[in-house]
């Protein structure tokens, strides 16, 4: 069951969501159980998007299955609005369980705290995508009051299975929350975006696995359930939901022990669940919901992580290239944008300022290139605020611009070279080489060891009109393999430097491109 192509070009998020529901329900697939009413009752009957909240599970459960012959699997961390107090852990099981629980403890032979969890229901009808009738369990526990720059021990179960019983020592993981605002501790965190579950995918996680981040940035387009990237266009057969489980269980060595962060992209607009497309990522996220509406826009947020702080906002607000979801906030996650780098930048102990999304402002790969929607509506605030490193996935490379201002660039940055802010100019970094398929550029290559200089690039932006060709001097380092970035932070006391050093890391292990970011703190 489908959109008609007719109608799938000309649809907003909202009437796709609105369409495949009527359509199902005419159709009598929807099946009658209080999940399905749940699911159902946040139609949107105009243009605004609105998120329809996941069904939490409340009922007894596991009536017909022992609950020991059921194992968690998929576990992934979060942060919550503070790094060093709060984390989020979640994970799947296969079928509904009673009473699921986490325990937690400072050894890994003493978890006698229990932290209830919750269920969250996720069900996808023959109807939608290829599977059969699916129920995907989400469940998630929340942990406060920690202690910063600490490692805990934990264990995920429910009746039947206790991670605390001698057999089931092997699932006991851990986690370090951030230090405190007075660290200068060196750490590391790592990036890329568009990841698609294959042999690819795992070996590049194994990387990032191996360079012992303190958290990761997934830059959108996470796992690629929809295809299409419009959300559920012409042929919603082309859905699988049953690709998230490949990809949770995937990452799963990494996320069991490392925060990912994520951010959504256009692949990552589902709409059969909830108006705004997010309501599948509600269930298998718990982001920090410090955003200007979390209900509204669940990928929107912040954190802060030593002296570095991470903004996440969603560029389906301001595509033009991908529409289904322009404008759904009504400009108030621009607005949000302002105020909260404005914050950011005035906080003390804060030295840095990442901002991660999924539509490139610069790129000048043959596929997508640059999103006109980003320049003009978050490029002059990141201008304005001085914003340290700008991350984006969406085109399948590794590119790398000059510090950029007014789409011009202001001076180059040669590979090994250093970028300071304080001199005007934001320096972009596409890391979307993550798994998915490669892109290509119209011209040659050009990175560590076998630079390139071509002068001006002949690409295009899309704009509120469509395509609109340029030629930029900003495209410094552009690399077409499987690649993700390494970011090493170094604090620094008052006034002294503190920088960031960024490093391209190829799916072999070798380095294509190291640049360095400084400023003098405060």
């Amino acid at each position: 069951m489908g959109i008609p192509a007719r109608l799938a070009d000309t649809l907003s998020m909202p009437e796709r969501h609105e369409y495949l529901r009527n359509a199902l329900s005419r159709r009598g697939l929807l099946r009658t159980s209080a999940i399905a009413a749940a699911a159902g009752a946040g139609l949107a009957s105009s243009g605004t998007a609105t998120a329809a909240t996941p069904d939490l599970v409340t009922r007894s459960a596991t009536e017909h299955v022992d609950g020991s012959l059921v194992a968690p699997y998929g576990r992934h961390l979060a942060y919550g609005a503070d790094p060093r107090t709060q984390m989020r852990v979640s994970w799947q099981v296969p079928l509904p369980v009673r009473s699921p629980f986490l325990r937690i403890g400072l050894s890994p032979l003493d978890l006698g705290h229990r932290v209830p969890a919750e269920v969250r229901d996720l069900f996808t009808p023959a109807g939608v995508g290829k599977s059969a009738d699916i129920d995907q369990y989400y469940v998630h526990a929340a942990l406060d009051n920690l202690r910063p720059g600490t490692t805990y021990y934990y264990g995920v179960g429910h009746d039947g299975f206790d991670p605390a019983h001698a057999g089931a020592a092997h699932t006991v993981y851990s986690f370090t929350t951030a230090p405190d605002a007075h660290s200068r501790r060196p750490f590391a965190f790592t990036a890329f975006g568009d990841q698609n579950p294959s042999y690819t995918s795992i070996g590049l996680n194994a990387l990032v696995q191996a360079q012992n981040p303190a958290f990761h940035l997934h830059a959108g387009d996470i796992c690629y359930a929809e295809e299409t990237g419009h959300g559920l266009p012409a042929d919603s057969s082309n859905y699988d939901a049953r690709q998230w489980d490949q990809f949770l269980a995937q990452i799963e060595p990494t996320s069991s022990r490392v925060p990912w962060m994520v951010a959504f992209g256009n692949h990552d607009m589902e709409a059969w669940y909830s108006p705004n497309g997010y309501g599948g990522n509600e269930a298998r996220f718990t982001l920090p919901g410090n955003g200007f509406d979390p209900e509204k826009a669940p990928g929107v947020y912040s954190f802060v992580h030593g002296n570095v702080a991470v903004v996440s906002v969603d560029a389906n607000d301001v595509s033009y290239e991908i529409p289904a979801n322009r404008g759904y906030t009504s400009g108030k996650q621009t607005a949000w944008l302002d105020r909260r780098l404005g914050e950011l930048r005035r906080t003390p102990g804060v030295d840095f300022v990442v901002v991660f999304h999924h539509h490139c402002a610069y790129s000048t790969t043959s596929s997508h290139a640059s999103e006109g929607g980003v320049r003009e509506q978050w490029v002059p605030l990141y201008e304005k605020h001085q914003v340290d490193l700008v991350v984006n996935g969406h085109n399948h490379v590794y590119e790398r611009t000059d510090p950029v201002l007014r789409d011009k660039a202001v001076r180059e940055l040669p590979v090994g070279g250093t970028h300071e802010p304080s001199r005007g100019g934001v320096v972009y970094v596409t890391a979307g080489a993550g798994g998915e398929s490669v892109y290509s550029f119209p011209v040659a290559d050009s990175y560590e060891g076998h630079e390139d200089e071509v002068g001006a690039v002949p690409t295009y932006y899309t704009g509120a009109g469509g395509k609109v060709t340029e030629s930029v001097d900003w495209s410094r380092v552009r690399y077409t393999g499987y690649s993700f970035i390494r970011v090493d932070v170094k604090p620094a006391p008052v006034g002294r430097t503190a920088t960031l050093t960024v490093r391209a890391l190829a799916a072999t292990g070798a380095e294509v491109d190291r640049f360095v970011v400084a400023r003098k703190t405060a």
